[in-house]
């Protein structure tokens, strides 16, 4: 099972830096004085969807730059509460694109994705929209730096881009990321080409060849798949088996499943919880089904990993919850006290949910 670090966007700016990719100027602000005016302060929470919640705002005087540090820093989104802000120069932005290089399973290759529309509303393009181009350490770099050249409509930025794509290249590499995500790709006002926002995640399972890792972000499993990102009903089941007949009976009641998630068969009320704030990441979210059934799992971890859930996310959407097996009882005494409703089976929990969505 392959964990992966998922980095905030400081700390994958910070890898970015060292690879010698463009990025904005920045710092970690300081709230008695800032180094710079104008500039952006964001929020580094692990989530998307930053901007449209608050957590990222332009601020031209130091009266803004104090206000903007103490509102967000106090400002949850989908669960997370930062524990740093970064502060960077404010760019003159002509056009916002989209680059990405991730590993790609079924070609055995590292994939290049890239799309004409990037920034805030890039959920809204089609799969199909996305230019595509599998590489490895032996490709043609100037022959990809022209596609993509002509893909963007940029004819001037031919080599910026095979240069670009080739370090992101080796950054991905190097660094043993499965994922490095830059949206958006800012073309400024004066022709320049800069990683305005960053998403990088790594092989946590190669971080012995990395003793300098440090990072805030936590580790989370890849038995997490995102199906649809806009889709209403999150799931969550223990098992790949349970997870996959969940998913699947959700979408047979006519429901749409935004994922699949095998929280395994050793989960505990710190595992299970994380996977709550992974769920907090789809804007679209109306209901949370959770199917349980117990053996090495126990039910009362589960029990204990809602309630805390409820507790720490005041935006947690409704529950839908079935659990059985192992330690049952004292889940059941634990959510009836905090008026849980448990459901007897998997389909009264989705009658359960579907109460929730019309």
């Amino acid at each position: 099972m392959i964990e992966r670090v998922k980095l905030l966007e400081y700390e994958a700016k910070r890898i970015l830096k060292a690879g010698s990719i463009p990025i904005p100027k920045s710092y970690i602000p300081d709230p008695n004085e800032p180094q710079f005016l104008p500039a952006v302060i964001k929020s580094q929470v692990p989530t998307g969807g930053r901007g449209k919640a608050g957590g990222v705002v332009v601020v031209n005087t130091e009266d803004e730059y104090k206000s903007a540090l103490g509102k967000i820093s106090k400002l949850e989104i989908k669960g997370f509460l930062p524990k740093t802000l970064l502060a960077e120069e404010a760019l003159a932005i002509d056009r916002e694109l989209y680059l990405s290089l991730l590993i790609d399973k079924p070609s055995a290759s590292i994939m290049v994705m890239a799309n004409s529309n990037g920034g805030v509303e890039v959920e809204e393009n089609s799969e199909d929209s996305y230019w595509k181009q599998s590489i490895t350490g032996k490709s043609d770099f100037d022959a990809i730096g022209q596609s993509l050249a002509d893909y963007y409509d940029l004819p001037d930025k031919t080599f910026v881009l095979q240069d670009l794509v080739e370090k992101l290249y080796h950054c991905l590499v190097t660094n043993d990321a499965l994922l490095l995500e830059i949206n958006p790709l800012v073309i400024t006002k004066d022709g320049q080409v800069v990683a305005g926002d960053c998403k990088m995640e790594l092989d946590d399972a190669a971080a012995f060849r990395h003793p300098d890792w440090d990072f805030e972000a936590e580790k989370t499993e890849s038995n997490f798949v995102t199906l649809d990102e806009k889709g209403t009903v999150a799931t969550v089941a223990n098992g790949a088996g349970l997870a996959m007949a969940t998913v699947d009976a959700v979408a047979d009641a006519g429901l749409v499943p935004a994922n699949f998630l095998d929280i395994g068969g050793g989960a505990n009320e710190a595992s299970v919880l994380a996977a709550f704030k992974r769920l907090m990441e789809y804007e679209g979210l109306k209901v949370i089904i959770i199917n349980i059934f117990a053996g090495i799992t126990r039910c009362d971890e589960v029990a204990k990993a809602i309630i805390a859930a409820r507790d720490q996310m005041p935006s947690l959407p409704p529950l839908a919850v079935r659990l059985a097996g192992t330690n049952y009882e004292q889940a059941a005494e634990l959510l009836t006290d905090h008026g849980i409703a448990i459901q007897p089976s998997l389909a009264d929990a989705i009658t359960a949910a579907k109460k929730e969505i019309i």
